[in-house]
């Protein structure tokens, strides 16, 4: 089970990375000021979906304990 999960993270973030990809473009084109904000939470978003992606790594397949992402 654990080769199936890290399989699973591993696909999601990829799809993570090409999302990031795309909306770190669509900031550095938008026209406005309110299409970079949207933008901007786009790439906040994905880089903390990427952060818990992360943990679950960690915490289910590699057993080690829980780290606080949010200190870092």
């Amino acid at each position: 089970m654990n080769d199936d999960l890290r399989d699973l993270l591993h696909q999601l973030n990829n799809q993570l990375g090409i999302i990031l990809a795309h909306a770190e473009l669509l900031e550095a084109r938008a026209g406005d000021e309110a299409g970079r904000a949207r933008a901007a939470q786009v790439v906040a978003s994905v880089l903390d979906a990427m952060g818990t992606t992360r943990e679950i790594r960690l915490r289910f397949i590699s057993g080690h304990e829980p780290v606080d992402l949010s200190q870092s």
